[in-house]
């Protein structure tokens, strides 16, 4: 068995916050991810199959690292998922009507070229940036 070969396609990821409150507000309102487990310093997420653990700390500073991709500037770091192009939109939708601030908007990326996807980046209530993507082709994730 290697990284290349889950038996089991599920990622463990914990991010640190300032506000837990908001965190929930944020994480399970406005994404809509299942709470889990938790304490008054963490809660276990949900995150489409993933476990996403926010930690509660007394400060985060959001870097002010970006890379230049397809025209925008993409913060680094950053996480997220890949979700299906229906999930996508569903989800860019959710955004939208939520009033999200995206660091960069829904859009469609490298249209007809290898890796064509939609992408969208936002942050959390904590300045951690998240990117949600959805590849035409699922084929393609891994491109050459």
């Amino acid at each position: 068995m290697d990284c290349m070969t889950p038996s089991i396609p599920r990622f463990h990821l914990a991010v640190p916050v300032t506000d837990l409150e908001a965190s929930r507000a944020f994480y399970g309102a406005v994404l809509g991810c299942p709470e889990g487990r938790s304490s008054d310093r963490w809660i276990d997420w949900n995150l489409y199959g993933h476990q996403f653990v926010t930690h509660l700390v007394d400060s985060v500073k959001a870097p002010d690292a970006f890379n230049p991709v397809d025209g925008h500037s993409v913060p680094v770091p950053h996480f997220g998922v890949l979700l299906s192009v229906d999930e996508f939109q569903v989800l860019a939708e959710k955004l939208e009507s939520a009033g999200t601030d995206f660091v960069i908007a829904p859009y469609q990326r490298f249209a007809g070229e290898p890796g064509e996807q939609w992408t969208m980046f936002f942050r959390d209530p904590s300045g951690n940036a998240i990117e949600v993507k959805a590849f035409a082709d699922d084929a393609q994730v891994f491109a050459v």
